[in-house]
């Protein structure tokens, strides 16, 4: 035990006095190194140094890296095609740029600022040293990160790395308040290897500086960040062996006012025009062309805007749902004009307006919606007048031809024609008579269509007027719905 002691302490002052001899030897240099203290100190480190050995002298304490984040600049949020499932599913992928800092003390990189000119601090190569491995557990791919080959050394042996970061991490997106929402991503750094008892982490500033921090932050993009949190975390996989990892929540919010310009607005151009549509009188037949029109043409919007709506697999976008009723809504206004403008067109031989389609239409619903107008009631009025009309001038046609057939024949008797008009007078009278009976009846007939089709026409324009108010107040009720839920989410 005696030698074994005398042995250990040889071995000291032999390295010790190795050591003396280096830096007498580097002090002595000549040529362009003399007097170089920034050579004279990294040959002094780098003399005997480890890389692959964690700087400890003692073997049971463990090594503690404050790291630090804080964000640059939100590169991208998209739904990139990284490592397919079986069913190809989308993956959700956030490209941050981050400046990350970390920071440890490697007992073995310390000196005294006495002995090399005051020197407290030096850059030294990254290579040379050794680093933790400490790595983002949601890293999915290499970003464009510029290379930092060195790090700060202090005289105590307090090594800074500092570097700037493009990170490429699989994040889960909430994009169903698209295009107000917010995401949370998160950044999770811990040591790939090493347990707790050889790094642990910790964090450099307090976690109110952390979420506070927006210094750096590029604020001219699309997302806005709106603070980082930052949790430390204990976990075991086996229960044996526990590893320390440090994850930061970066909260951020997409700025809406593209998407509203581009998506909401079109759209809601086309819902008001398809409203106003509902003034073309339903018996024309520009109203249903208008609709199919704008229908075509939401159509042709959406193909348009199909790739700028996010998609994943799991979800829609409350967006796309708004979408898919506008176009449902336009597809019930073009069926419902389809609806008034077969029903203002009945055509001749059809059966009259029933009873209680009239009382319920024609009587409770005009006054119940206060839609009775003059030009219904003018309808009224011409269809109540026409068989006083008809009847007048059917008798007045007959009395004329009577008349006028009584007069031929007085005057063919006053002039003594050879012809018995006695006798050839029934016969063509009866002809007569026949041919104005089926005049009459054919236009008592057709005045009959005629008043059966201003009766359904009436009808129809209670029914358009009454539909109309109905799919008014659902597209406004939808409308405010929408309007309040996106407004709601981004006032949160």
């Amino acid at each position: 035990m005696k030698c074994s002691a005398l042995w250990t302490a040889l071995c000291v002052c032999m390295y010790g006095a190795m050591v003396t001899c280096s830096v007498k030897k580097l002090g002595n240099n000549t040529g362009r190194f003399a007097n170089a203290t920034l050579v004279r100190l990294n040959e002094f480190l780098s003399a005997g140094y480890k890389k692959g050995v964690r700087p400890v002298r003692d073997w049971r304490q463990s090594t503690t890296v404050a790291i630090d984040l804080m964000v640059y600049a939100i590169l991208n949020v998209d739904l990139c095609m990284y490592f397919c499932t079986t069913q190809d599913e989308k993956n959700q992928v956030l490209t941050t740029y981050v400046w990350y800092r970390q920071q440890w003390t490697d007992e073995f990189l310390a000196w005294d600022p006495e002995e090399f000119d005051e020197v407290k601090q030096i850059s030294i190569p990254t290579a040379n040293i050794w680093v933790p491995d400490i790595l983002i557990n949601e890293f999915v791919d290499v970003g464009k990160s510029p290379d930092i080959p060195y790090v700060y050394v202090g005289h105590n042996g307090l090594v800074r790395n500092y570097k700037p970061i493009q990170v490429v991490t699989a994040c889960s997106l909430n994009i169903y308040n698209f295009p107000y929402d917010v995401q949370k991503c998160s950044l999770t750094f811990q040591s790939w290897l090493h347990t707790t008892k050889d790094i642990n982490i910790t964090l450099m500033r307090t976690p109110e500086e952390v979420m506070n921090d927006k210094s750096v932050f590029m604020n001219q993009g699309e997302w806005e960040l709106l603070h980082v949190l930052s949790t430390y975390n204990m976990f075991s996989v086996d229960k044996d062996d526990y590893y320390a990892e440090m994850k930061f929540h970066v909260v951020i919010r997409r700025r809406p006012l593209f998407y509203t310009v581009n998506l909401l607005l079109p759209s809601i151009f086309l819902m008001v025009m398809d409203i106003v549509g509902f003034y073309l009188p339903p018996d024309s037949g520009e109203r249903v062309s208008f609709k199919i029109t704008l229908l075509l043409g939401y159509s042709v919007f959406l193909i348009i805007v199909s790739d700028t709506l996010p998609a994943t697999a799991i979800g829609t976008p409350l967006i796309g749902v708004y979408f898919v009723v506008c176009m449902a809504l336009l597809v019930i206004s073009l069926t419902e004009s389809v609806l008034i403008v077969r029903l203002v067109h009945k055509q001749d031989l059809q059966s009259r307006v029933p009873q209680w389609v009239k009382h319920l239409v024609l009587e409770k619903a005009t006054v119940l919606l206060c839609i009775r107008n003059k030009k219904v009631c003018s309808l009224l009025s011409q269809g109540s007048d026409l068989p006083l009309y008809k009847e007048n001038n059917m008798n007045t046609a007959v009395h004329c031809n009577h008349h006028s057939c009584e007069g031929s024949r007085d005057a063919g008797r006053n002039l003594g024609l050879g012809l018995s008009t006695r006798d050839a007078g029934p016969p063509v009278m009866d002809g007569i008579l026949r041919e104005i009976t089926t005049i009459r009846r054919f236009m008592e007939k057709k005045d009959e269509s005629r008043e059966i089709a201003k009766e359904w026409l009436q009808v129809g324009y209670v029914l358009d007027v009454l539909l109309f108010r109905v799919y008014l107040l659902t597209v406004l009720a939808y409308s405010i719905t929408l309007g309040t839920l996106w407004s709601v989410w981004q006032n949160v």
